[in-house]
């Protein structure tokens, strides 16, 4: 049975976005709780989203990994049941519960039938409000978190990440790993695993995204009854950074025959008129796997990868263009400089029409691959949310995309990509490359 739901669940969807637009309801609550709502009545399933601006973000410095390890002990059981009772319940009622930390929020998900959704939606209320957080399942549950940082320590990408948070961010939130350290996971307590959940899980910076069998009328209630509970306020959020990496090569030596090379520089704001030009022109650059220029001349032309990509980055609370390549010790010099070179030429604006099109059919074309169950679209829903999105945009997107013209593509270039500016940061053996240049 609960086989036959997953399936379901995944695949109900699959054609709407693609034969219909997306039709969305936002919904207010008798409480004022608001959410936004898709109506889809064909199978008795209902997906619900959660997420809370915030995140690991909230964690002090010295508590870093709080709001991670205590989103990993929801699922742990609640004020009368242990985690294998809450797990006995949840499978009784075919419900499904999942819950995440991120820099910048807090994540709640859950699938349940439309027959027992009370029900099921009384056993998340329990995970979400009233936590258990007993002193068994938090070291349990701690010592794995340990386990997979101490693997961490042998992970060069992971190396690289971190490395680069740390130039680039200084004392903000960002440049903390959002499952912490060794070191702060260890000294973690079950008081501060509460403090973690009193500051995260607030209604104050709270959107909603709802799939499935139900109308507006019924979620109103539902939602009061889930979350009306929770406090209405909660921190303040952190201010906005921009990227400081200075720019240049940081090499961190580690004992590998392949090195890992991650580059950023400082990028564009989510709300910027030129935002979605800069998505189609990424793509173009590094973006779009095979066919991109960067997996061009990196990976076809030369051998030196298997792998190379770019992305254009846009959090809460700071923005970057950057990417990622990994290439033998012995390689991993050209390799920057070709991606250096590269990042040169597309910052002249030399990119033609051939290029957008492909671009602009590739990615309208795709688009409708984010919407392929009610969960995704759900988690759709609070994306755009989360990013101050209007309610019509999942339909108007791929108009705004093949509206882009050549011009707006290589101006938006010429204005982000700064070669001068790039910071790299090598993990590995690299030769050719200084520690510091």
């Amino acid at each position: 049975m609960i086989r036959f739901i997953a399936i379901c669940v995944t695949t109900i969807v699959l054609a709407l976005p693609a034969a219909a637009q997306i039709k969305i309801q936002e919904v207010t609550s008798p409480g004022g709780i608001k959410a936004w709502l898709v109506e889809e009545h064909a199978i008795p399933f209902i997906a619900l989203q959660i997420g809370m601006k915030g995140g690991a973000s909230f964690d002090a410095p010295d508590k870093q990994g709080a709001s991670s390890l205590m989103m990993a002990l929801l699922e742990e059981g609640t004020g009368d049941m242990d985690a294998a009772a809450f797990l006995r319940a949840t499978e009784s009622l075919a419900a499904k519960f999942s819950y995440s930390a991120g820099r910048d929020s807090l994540m709640v998900s859950a699938r349940v039938l439309t027959s027992n959704a009370d029900q099921a939606l009384d056993l998340l209320k329990q995970a979400i409000t009233n936590p258990a957080f007993n002193q068994v399942a938090f070291d349990r549950v701690k010592a794995q978190v340990l386990s997979g940082l101490e693997s961490e320590k042998s992970d060069p990408d992971t190396i690289a990440g971190k490395t680069m948070d740390a130039l680039a961010y200084g004392d903000h939130p960002y440049a903390r790993p959002v499952d912490g350290s060794v070191e702060t996971v260890q000294s973690l307590t079950v008081a501060d695993i509460v403090e973690a959940h009193k500051k995260g899980l607030t209604r104050a910076h709270m959107v909603i995204g709802v799939v499935g069998d139900v109308t507006a009328e019924q979620l109103g209630p539902m939602l009061d009854r889930l979350l009306g509970d929770l406090p209405a306020s909660g921190p303040e959020l952190p201010k906005d950074v921009e990227f400081g990496a200075p720019g240049g090569i940081k090499v961190v030596e580690f004992d590998t025959p392949q090195s890992v090379a991650v580059w950023a520089h400082k990028g564009i704001k989510r709300h910027d008129p030129q935002f979605l030009a800069a998505y189609v022109m990424n793509h173009i650059l590094g973006g779009g796997g095979f066919g991109s220029r960067l997996t061009d001349e990196v990976r076809e032309k030369r051998g030196l990868t298997y792998g190379i990509y770019s992305y254009v980055a846009a959090l809460d609370h700071t923005n970057f263009v950057g990417g990622s390549v990994a290439s033998a010790n012995d390689k991993i010099a050209e390799a920057v400089q070709v991606v250096r070179d590269e990042w040169a030429r597309a910052a002249t604006g030399d990119f033609t029409l051939e290029e957008l099109q492909d671009a602009q059919k590739y990615l309208t074309g795709s688009y409708p691959l984010r919407f392929g169950s009610n969960s995704k679209i759900a988690r759709v829903l609070v994306g755009m949310q989360l990013d101050d999105l209007p309610i019509d945009y999942v339909n108007t997107r791929n108009d705004k995309v093949n509206a882009l013209t050549l011009d707006d593509i290589n101006n938006v270039a010429r204005r982000l990509l700064k070669p001068d500016l790039m910071q790299f940061v090598v993990v590995g053996k690299p030769v050719g490359l200084p520690a510091e240049q």
